[in-house]
Formats: structure tokens, C-alpha cells, sequence
């Protein structure tokens, strides 16, 4: 399994910037729950053993790591709210998200590794965007790991407030059981409207009602 490394801090670091955060978001793609973003300032002497993307390692990989990504790394964890995914589009609240998290850490980051191929909008510190960085850079790669373990805890408190969906499994992605409990049981107020899955079943209550 290749494994990211921190060429991509190094080379920012020979630019003359000295605080580099890795920036990542975890849940674009689910019908419910928030959008979460994290940036992750890493001491390039003490990395980690095992960073990598987080969709390539286990959770109790990822609850190792994180434990040890805070003992040796400033994180910040910030959301995009379900109402804020609706009104902005997935793509924007995702860079609400990370800009939140950014600004979050103290003292501030002067360069930013940012995972994707887009750059949030008025963004006012230097930065790269990374294609799969998480794969890449280990800054970028701490900072999927802490999101997606902080997104999995919520999705699986509103998993027992909203029973049968399956968020405690499926983080709120379109599983088929999760789409089957959206036709049996309903709509909540956690689910994003504007995802066409959701929508499709709002219109359909709504013509059949109305």
C-alpha cells in the first residue's frame, strides 16, 4: 500500500513557509448528515506510522490514528450544516466547511494543502490544491482521517435518534438500506433535501397528497 509523505510540506517549507496545514473534508456523497472538514498542522519530526487516506484504513486503524494525531499534530474539526449543503450546493458548504476548520487553528496556518482540484472562494492564504491528496500529502492525510472519524461519531449519534436508517453502518451514504428506509420510513430533518434521492421523495409525498 503506497502511503503519502511530506514532499509536498518540504516544498512549501523551501518556499519560506513554516506552518503548513493539510485540509480535507469527509461526506460529500451521503444523503444525510453534515459535511466535515479538517486542517492539520503536523510536526514533520514526529509523523505518525500509518497515515494514509482514511477510506484505505479500517476504523479501528482510524481510532488509533486519531488518538495519536492529536497527541502530535493542532487539528481542527468544523462542519457544513444539512441547511447549509441545501442552500450553498454540496460543492460550496464542503469549502465552508474546510474554511471554518482553517480558521479554527491558532496560531494560523501561512500555506495550505488542500485536497481536490478546486480552492474555496476568497481564499486569503497562500495554497495547493492536491489531487487525491490525501493519498499524497500526510498533512492532508491526518486531516481525512480526523474528519471522517469525527463525521462517523455524529452519524452514529443520529443513528439512535433516528433508528433504521442504518447511519451508524453507512455514515448517511445511499446504501440499500438506507434507501429502502427512506421510501418506508420518511424523510428527517437531517436529510439533504436538494440530493436528488431525498427530493425524488418529497415531490412524490407531495404529488401524491397534494
Amino acid at each position: 500500500m503506497t502511503c503519502p509523505d511530506d514532499s509536498l510540506e518540504r516544498a512549501a517549507m523551501d518556499r519560506g513557509f513554516l506552518r503548513i496545514a493539510g485540509v480535507d473534508e469527509v461526506g460529500r456523497g451521503p444523503l444525510a448528515g453534515p459535511v466535515t472538514a479538517a486542517a492539520a498542522v503536523l510536526d514533520l519530526t514526529v509523523i505518525p506510522d500509518g497515515l494514509n487516506d482514511s477510506k484505505k484504513l479500517t476504523a479501528r486503524m482510524r481510532d488509533t490514528l486519531t488518538t495519536t494525531i492529536r497527541a502530535r499534530a493542532q487539528i481542527a474539526i468544523a462542519h457544513a450544516s444539512v441547511a447549509e449543503i441545501d442552500e450553498l450546493n454540496i460543492l460550496r458548504a464542503s469549502h465552508l466547511a474546510m474554511m471554518r476548520a482553517v480558521g479554527m487553528l491558532d496560531p494560523a496556518p501561512d500555506f495550505l494543502l488542500i485536497d481536490g482540484h478546486l480552492l474555496p472562494r476568497d481564499l486569503t492564504i497562500p495554497a495547493l490544491a492536491v489531487v487525491k491528496g490525501d493519498a499524497r500529502s500526510v498533512s492532508i492525510a491526518a486531516a481525512s482521517i480526523m474528519a471522517k472519524t469525527a463525521r462517523d461519531a455524529i452519524m452514529v449519534d443520529l443513528a439512535q435518534q433516528h433508528p433504521g436508517y442504518g447511519w451508524e453502518r453507512n455514515a448517511g451514504y445511499p446504501t440499500k438500506c438506507h434507501t429502502l428506509a427512506l421510501q418506508n420510513l420518511g424523510v428527517t430533518p437531517h436529510h439533504r433535501r436538494s440530493f436528488k434521492p431525498v427530493h425524488n421523495i418529497l415531490y412524490q409525498v407531495k404529488t401524491i397528497t397534494g
